[in-house]
């Protein structure tokens, strides 16, 4: 693959090394600084193999969502002196970074936003055939749409069509030009409808299959407009593009498919041997795009990278695993130091966590959807169809009491997403989720610290303020009048 440096520009970012801090610029000057200057549009489509578009750095990514689970619980012998933004995490504090930082995460993304924004507003008058062109412009409104669906998640409100139009959302940042002087934020509908926009624009023009899963094709557009109307509470219009994509998936040839963890477990399987970071697969191999429908990485908080910092999961969601669940193998009750838990709580072998969108969350997705539809025979279906590939056949059919009964059967689909996902950050979308579901009202959402001595402390959740992250305080001074999240 030619990479980004290998693009001869007539001219080059500059990138700025002061940050808001020690100047009274916007705040988008932390992205590149200058127009970038590209002839043709095999330029601009270089420019979208930049691994910062799919490999997320330290500290960016979902690392706060990651702590933000209420799955999670912490070991008091580690979690007390590890990294303050983990333990202000972890306990919803309303402020997680120092008064004078922008999280990497928000740096990054605001970074790849600077790009897209270049890319859209300047490829369709480059140099090239129009339906190259045209691809292009639509895989960076993708990737801009991808974007804004995971800022609005972490500094808006959970979609409410009653106040959507009225709660606080992000900025709507569609040039590339940094001499802006202030921004205003959007409300959450706006962004959501900005989101709708580029994605229904950009796939009718988007690749049936891209020549690697870090770009978007159209599988890729299809269930992220599914996944967003989905978090719109647009169930029929989420059904639509989330069946769309399946299909889309199942014309490509080498496209993305599940691992059947039955043979990958099973003697001589491919994430054998189990060794001390735990069996192989796409949880310890950053390059493995096997489930990855558009693959984006990030290295997980839990990773050798930062020691032990004490992440386990709750008891209670050990329990809802089967005893026959495979993916169970992907969980000790050692410590990175290889000594035993002493309590016998679990944690994740997990080194790189996928947020991009992979195949295991649409087929969720969808039976989520026709849950929620009153399809139940076709949510049981598509949802014992995956986890056929996670346990023993006999042992993946969704029991009969809760496969004939709505409530339950939803409460199910969101327990396998546990299953499937926890320690990996997207349990705090779902927590955002059902926090505005009429069918899960009255949820409480708590962390606990188990001390050596067997003491728990517990923190349980201030909603609905802690469902949304503040602005970095940076951001607030450089925009006058903007107002922060409580």
């Amino acid at each position: 693959m030619k990479m980004y440096n290998s693009i001869k520009l007539k001219a080059t970012y500059i990138l700025l090394i002061t940050l808001l801090i020690s100047c009274k610029k916007d705040f988008i000057e932390i992205v590149p600084k200058g127009n970038l200057i590209a002839s043709t549009a095999d330029d601009y489509q270089l420019l979208l193999n930049n691994n910062t578009f799919y490999n997320y750095g330290i500290q960016s990514g979902w690392h706060i969502p990651m702590l933000l689970g209420d799955e999670l619980a912490a070991e008091g012998l580690y979690f007390n002196s590890t990294q303050p933004i983990v333990r202000r995490s972890f306990k919803w504090e309303p402020v997680i970074y120092d008064p004078l930082v922008i999280g990497g995460d928000l740096r990054e993304f605001l970074r790849n936003l600077y790009t897209c924004n270049s890319i859209i507003n300047e490829v369709m008058g480059a140099e090239g055939n129009v339906p190259q062109k045209k691809s292009v412009y639509a895989q960076a409104l993708v990737t801009r749409a991808w974007i804004y669906f995971q800022l609005i998640n972490f500094y808006g409100k959970p979609y409410d069509a009653a106040t959507a139009a009225q709660d606080p959302g992000f900025p709507l940042i569609i040039k590339d030009d940094i001499n802006q002087n202030s921004f205003d934020r959007s409300t959450v509908k706006a962004v959501y409808d900005f989101i709708v926009k580029d994605l229904v624009t950009a796939i009718p023009d988007l690749p049936i299959q891209n020549g690697v899963r870090t770009r978007v094709s159209k599988a890729a557009g299809e269930g992220l407009l599914g996944k967003v109307y989905l978090f719109m509470g647009k169930n029929t219009d989420a059904l639509t593009q989330l069946n769309a994509a399946m299909s889309t998936i199942a014309s490509q040839t080498n496209g993305p498919r599940l691992y059947d963890y039955n043979i990958e477990l099973a003697p001589g399987g491919s994430f054998l041997p189990i060794g001390n970071l735990g069996p192989a697969g796409p949880l310890t191999n950053i390059n493995d795009y096997t489930e990855s429908v558009l693959f984006k990485t990030f290295p997980n908080f839990n990773s050798a990278s930062y020691g032990n910092i004490g992440m386990v999961i709750k008891p209670e969601v050990a329990a809802l695993f089967g005893a026959s669940d495979l993916r169970l193998k992907f969980y000790t009750n050692r410590n990175p130091n290889g000594s035993v838990n002493p309590g016998g709580r679990l944690r994740k072998y997990v080194r790189y966590s996928r947020f991009g969108l992979e195949l295991p969350d649409v087929y969720m997705l969808l039976a989520e959807c026709r849950a929620k539809l009153n399809d139940l025979p076709g949510a049981v279906a598509i949802l014992e169809a995956f986890r056929k590939h996670r346990m023993p056949v006999i042992d993946s059919t969704v029991p009969s009491p809760i496969s004939t009964n709505r409530s339950a059967l939803l409460r199910f689909i969101f327990d396998e997403r546990i299953r499937e996902y926890a320690e990996e950050g997207y349990r705090w979308f779902d927590m955002r989720r059902q926090s505005v579901d009429p069918d899960f009202a009255g949820q409480v959402f708590t962390h606990r610290v188990y001390a050596v001595d067997g003491a728990t402390e517990t923190f349980t959740l201030d909603q609905p303020n802690r469902l949304v992250l503040r602005i970095p305080q940076p951001i607030i001074d450089a925009n006058s009048g903007m107002p922060n999240n409580p």
